[in-house]
């Protein structure tokens, strides 16, 4: 007998119908697994469109060192805090200090801000960033210290905010200075970046992944505008950077 089963059911009306149930099955996995994923999809699209945005648009401001002296007056070099070890900084901050050193040795600049924790008495961050400078020879008034840059957005906010400086060059390395110009350039600072890669660095997968999760973080703040953790009274960056000055930095000399 030719035809399929559904042509039987049709000529005898007393056979039970033949419900599919594989092929409704099949469908309902389907409707399942299309619902996560399509979350996931627009999840990595939440995640990845800012990081592309702010690669995109911040690229074109990193220049390199040699070319930083050739542009308009700059206010300051901005030095990022990364960390520090047993009184020393570490090898990224080292190499951050030492490219904006080199600035200000070749005129690029006449005033650095260093920018980092200092949120106890016992880890005082921008006191051996300054401390390093003044030991490569960067005259203690022409160092400025923001004791309460606790992230990449509250440095910017602040070198604007409490510093007023305008017009900036940015020092960190390059993973890190797409979001730091971006940062900059929303809170009202006109900026540049230098890459501070002297070396390879451990441990750079990690950070990279971290850095898109900041990335995002920061792209919110500056859209909302949140103050930093503390503000406090005006200190121009034109001015004497000793004014920034606390005891620690003349023990960490000694």
């Amino acid at each position: 007998m030719k035809g399929n089963r559904y042509d039987l059911q049709k000529s005898n009306p007393g056979i039970m119908p033949i419900v599919d149930y594989g092929g409704i099955m099949i469908k309902r996995i389907k409707r399942i697994i299309a619902i996560p994923a399509a979350l996931l999809l627009t999840g990595t699209a939440l995640l990845l469109l800012p990081n592309a945005y702010m690669v995109r648009t911040t690229q074109s401001n990193i220049i390199p060192a040699e070319e930083a002296a050739d542009h308009a007056e700059w206010d300051c070099a901005i030095v990022l805090g990364a960390g520090v070890r047993n009184g020393k900084p570490t090898p990224m901050l080292r190499d951050r200090l030492l490219t904006a050193i080199a600035l200000y040795q070749n005129g690029a600049v006449g005033k650095l801000l260093m920018s980092g924790d200092h949120g106890t008495e016992d880890y005082n961050e921008v006191g051996i960033m300054k401390a390093f400078a003044m030991e490569h020879g960067v005259p203690d008034s022409d160092i400025f210290m923001d004791h309460a840059g606790f992230s990449t957005y509250e440095t910017m906010y602040r070198a604007n905010e409490i510093f007023e400086a305008r017009r900036v060059i940015v020092v960190t390395q390059t993973y890190h200075l797409y979001r730091a110009l971006y940062d900059a350039e929303r809170l009202g600072l006109e900026a540049v970046g230098v890459s501070a890669d002297l070396e390879a660095y451990r441990g750079q997968t990690a950070r990279d992944l971290r850095e898109i999760l900041a990335r995002d973080k920061d792209f919110l703040w500056c859209l909302f505008r949140p103050e930093p953790t503390y503000l406090g009274d005006k200190i121009p960056v034109n001015g004497d950077g000793s004014l920034t000055n606390d005891e620690n930095v003349h023990e960490i000399l000694e």
